[in-house]
């Protein structure tokens, strides 16, 4: 059983260089193939209030057998918890559904700028992180301009902001705002759409190094710095998601793979959606 490398966040946690999605699994799937991820080597799981499986990731991390103080727990909050009291309470509704005591990393889940309180929400994460409540805390589909607002009303940078990111949609002005903030992107369905994989870049890298399309993906990811969670309950795929730091693809594999970015137009935007 191989582990991942680590990366280290802005006000100091480790958090894996790959983790497991869990969208949309419900409780009894999550169950089952957080407890495989575990047992295969994952160390990092992604659940969110929205998704109601955080029960079920809670019962897997419990029949894994692996400690928890070994695994980076995330989590998300809906908009109706968009203010100080009420990310406590969210705070304490998502550790009782998981069974813990605290959160590795807690996110926003979504800006909801049309409901703007997403800076009150920040300065509630802020408030626990201070606590020791959680170890981390961040943002989930933050426009640089969503970044910018909450890091000037608290003078406190989120060590992650979560957004769809993947070949087709490289995300150059969020990638490069959550550098200057120093915040680690991580990437939500970064293998998808499917048949990305069969790009001709992306297909003959793979061949090269002897792996498959999905794991030159998560491997371009994890090279440029971000931090993929592909979702998966097939055990067999959970392993070769995992298995991807065994090889190296060069500059010019990287570039290829970059160029295949469509721009944002099917990434959902921020400012018109979130729950």
């Amino acid at each position: 059983m191989s582990l991942a490398p680590t990366l280290t966040l802005p006000h100091g946690a480790q958090i894996p260089a790959i983790g497991l999605g869990t969208w949309p699994m419900d409780d009894a799937e999550a169950a089952v193939a957080v407890r495989s991820a575990l047992q295969a080597g994952y160390r990092l799981v992604d659940t969110a209030e929205n998704y109601r499986n955080e029960v079920g990731v809670g019962r897997a991390l419990r029949d894994s057998g692996v400690p928890r103080e070994e695994v980076f727990l995330t989590t998300k909050l809906n908009r109706e918890w968009h203010s100080a009291q009420g990310v406590r309470e969210a705070w304490e509704n998502s550790v009782r559904r998981l069974g813990v005591d605290y959160l590795d990393l807690f996110l926003i889940h979504w800006p909801n700028p049309d409901q703007g309180t997403y800076v009150q929400a920040w300065e509630g994460l802020v408030r626990l992180h201070e606590e020791g409540k959680v170890r981390a805390v961040g943002t989930s589909n933050f426009k640089p301009a969503h970044l910018a607002r909450i890091v000037e009303a608290t003078g406190f940078a989120p060590d992650v902001n979560q957004i769809n990111l993947n070949p087709y949609a490289t995300r150059g002005a969020s990638v490069a705002a959550n550098a200057e903030h120093g915040t680690v992107t991580e990437s939500w369905s970064p293998i998808k759409p499917a048949e990305m994989l069969a790009e001709p870049a992306i297909a003959a890298a793979a061949e090269a190094h002897g792996v498959t399309p999905a794991q030159v993906v998560l491997r371009w990811h994890t090279q440029l710095g971000y931090v993929p969670i592909p979702k998966s309950s097939s055990p067999q795929r959970q392993v070769e998601n995992l298995e991807i730091f065994g090889f190296t693809l060069t500059d010019e594999e990287i570039t290829a793979i970059s160029a295949l970015d469509r721009g944002e137009e099917h990434v959902t935007d921020s400012d018109e959606f979130g729950h």
